[in-house]
């Protein structure tokens, strides 16, 4: 069962719109991606990974606009990375950040967003557990193809974990719990705006 997400409550599509692409989808996506860019520029310089807000605001995109929308902003932010925006942390383009030891990582955003827009999407975004449990998932999960392939920079076994998971550990604690505070005090928001 669909629930209309916080962007399509906000900003509704029109009856006789063609599904694809309209200005409505074009502009939150390039919303998103500025989003995103912004918490990947508010990083920590640690290596071989920086420790960024990105997958903070990804949790926020990908709740607020659902499944297919926010692996669409993930696609379009990967993308424009790759193409030569300077979208990265560090000011990284193209291929090289996916080539590096970030690239798994990269990869990992957009399984996160399907996740997480999955959740919205059945309306678990209204209710602080649910949510938290689908950005717990997410982000536990965005660590599998990153560190897989972070392992073949660092070597495999304690090294990896001492460079790939445990210095962001509580960061990412941090950032689900906060994440997942978000979405229903911007539907308490949402509610009131309505009424």
């Amino acid at each position: 069962m669909s629930h209309a997400t916080i962007a399509a409550t906000l900003w509704p599509t029109r009856a006789a719109a063609l599904p694809g692409l309209t200005l409505r989808s074009l502009a939150l996506v390039a919303g998103g991606v500025c989003l995103i860019t912004l918490g990947a520029k508010a990083s920590v310089p640690f290596w071989p990974v920086p420790l960024t807000l990105q997958t903070l605001a990804i949790s926020v995109v990908a709740a607020a606009y659902g499944l297919r929308l926010g692996v669409a902003t993930v696609g379009a932010y990967l993308l424009a990375g790759l193409l030569g925006a300077p979208v990265f942390a560090g000011w990284s383009v193209g291929i090289a950040p996916f080539m590096g030891p970030t690239g798994g990582f990269l990869v990992g955003f957009l399984v996160m967003a399907a996740i997480i827009g999955a959740a919205a999407d059945r309306g678990w975004d209204k209710a602080w557990p649910k949510i938290l449990g689908a950005m717990a998932l997410a982000n536990v999960i965005v660590f599998v193809p990153g560190l897989i392939w972070l392992g073949t920079f660092t070597g495999y076994g304690a090294k990896l974990l001492a460079a790939g998971l445990w210095p962001f550990a509580l960061g990412t604690l941090v950032k689900t719990a906060l994440g997942a505070a978000l979405m229903p005090a911007a539907w308490a928001i949402v509610s009131r705006l309505r009424a």
